[in-house]
C-alpha cells in the first residue's frame, strides 16, 4: 500500500506555481500539497527570495521526511544549473543545514535563464539557453498544453532533440526525486 506524499512547493513566481502544480496535478493525481512558497510580489529578487528560504525549508523537510516531499524551482538566468545548485547549497552550509537531495525526497528544478525557455521549447521552438528574451504567456494558467507535451515526453522517458539542458537535468533529478517519494 502507497502512502500519500505530503508536499511543499518553492518557487519564484506564479508562472513556475502554475506550472510545478499543474505537472504535478498530471503525474502524481492524489498528492496533496501542503502548502507553496512563492516569492510576494514588490519584494525584490526573486532567486534572492528562494536561496534564502531554502535552508529553512530544508531544515523542515529533514524533521518531517517521511511524510514530507519538497520541489523547488529557481531561475538559472546567466548562472545556470550548477551554479544555482552551489548557491542553495552554499545557503544551507552557512545556516548549518544539510543540504537536500532526491533521495532524500528533495527536488531541485533550474530552468536557464528562466522558465519562458522551457514553455518556448515545449511550445516546439529550438531555443538557446543563452537567449533570455523568449516571451511571456498572458496567464500563467496558459502553460497546461506545455505541461501536457512535458507529461507526454516524461511517459516516453525521451525529451525532443536538442532539449535544453537545463530541462534535461530536471528531468534526470525528478526520476531520481519520484523514486524516493
Amino acid at each position: 500500500m502507497s502512502r500519500r506524499v505530503q508536499l511543499v512547493v518553492l518557487c519564484e513566481d506564479q508562472q513556475q506555481r502554475t506550472f510545478i502544480l499543474q505537472f504535478l496535478k498530471k503525474t502524481r493525481r492524489n498528492d496533496p500539497v501542503l502548502r507553496v512558497e512563492m516569492c510576494p510580489r514588490n519584494c525584490g529578487s526573486a532567486e534572492q527570495y528562494v536561496r534564502k528560504r531554502f535552508p529553512k525549508e530544508v531544515a523542515e523537510h529533514h524533521r518531517r521526511h517521511v511524510s514530507q516531499a519538497l520541489i523547488v524551482m529557481l531561475d538559472g538566468d546567466n548562472c545556470g544549473v550548477a551554479a544555482r545548485i552551489a548557491e542553495l547549497e552554499k545557503a544551507c552550509r552557512k545556516a548549518k543545514v544539510r543540504a537536500g537531495h532526491p533521495e532524500e525526497g528533495v527536488l531541485v528544478v533550474v530552468p536557464t535563464w528562466r522558465i519562458e525557455t522551457w514553455l518556448a521549447y515545449l511550445n516546439g521552438e529550438t531555443v538557446d539557453e543563452s537567449r533570455r528574451n523568449y516571451p511571456h504567456l498572458l496567464r500563467p494558467r496558459d502553460c497546461g498544453p506545455h505541461v501536457t507535451q512535458l507529461v507526454d515526453m516524461c511517459q516516453r522517458r525521451q525529451l525532443r532533440e536538442p532539449a535544453p539542458d537545463s530541462l534535461v537535468a530536471a528531468c534526470t533529478e525528478y526520476r531520481r526525486w519520484i523514486a524516493n517519494v
